[in-house]
């Protein structure tokens, strides 16, 4: 992985430099395989978490452990679920997955508090994150209420394809998954999204094609 330094300068090059001196100074680093949690349910947090390298998964388990993707974060953003239930001491609703191998800065909460009256851009951080994660909840809850779920399952694509490209390596079952559908129903749709020419459907991965 890249020098420390040259990630924060490239990823977060918004914030001051005192700023991001102090973030290679405060934070902790922590490497991630894939697949590896750095956020739990149930989870006291006391960190806020920022990502540096790779891809991360938030989702939201039911008491089936039935998994409901919320977002994905790419480098340069921070889950702003962290920063809540670490600003009020609660227990995370929420769970946060390695999908590639992926490293995280973890800031704890009572030196991200004093950075907000300290440092306006982190403030603007903040609040951008805030909103960012805000109006990506909304389109999920969009097509959750409002669309059929091929409908559903056409913006879960793409909503994967704008993070991992245009082939995907993910399983007909976990989809249903992340849908709470079934594996036949997933792959019946994604033979019919197959026939209208909209991705291609391989052994290993899905292929999506590009949308004019």
């Amino acid at each position: 992985m890249d020098n420390l330094e040259t990630l924060i300068q490239q990823h977060f090059a918004n914030l001051e430099p005192d700023l991001r001196a102090e973030l290679l100074q405060e934070a902790t680093v922590k490497d991630l395989p894939e697949g590896e949690m750095v956020i739990r349910t149930g989870q006291y947090l006391k960190s806020s978490v920022l990502l540096l390298e790779g891809l991360l998964k938030v989702s939201r388990q039911d008491e089936e452990d039935h998994e409901f993707l919320m977002y994905f974060l790419e480098p340069g953003q921070a889950c702003a679920l962290s920063m809540l239930c670490a600003a009020r001491q609660e227990q995370s609703e929420i769970s946060a997955q390695a999908v590639s191998a992926a490293r995280v800065l973890l800031v704890p909460m009572h030196v991200a508090e004093r950075w907000l009256t300290k440092y306006p851009s982190w403030h603007m951080f903040v609040i951008g994150t805030y909103r960012e994660r805000f109006e990506e909840l909304l389109q999920t809850l969009d097509a959750v209420a409002f669309r059929s779920l091929d409908e559903r399952l056409l913006f879960y694509l793409r909503k994967n394809q704008q993070v991992k490209g245009n082939q995907l390596r993910i399983s007909h079952q976990q989809i249903a998954g992340e849908l709470n559908s079934s594996r036949e129903v997933i792959s019946r749709l994604l033979k019919k999204l197959e026939q209208r020419g909209v991705l291609t459907l391989h052994r290993n991965f899905i292929e999506l094609h590009q949308t004019g």
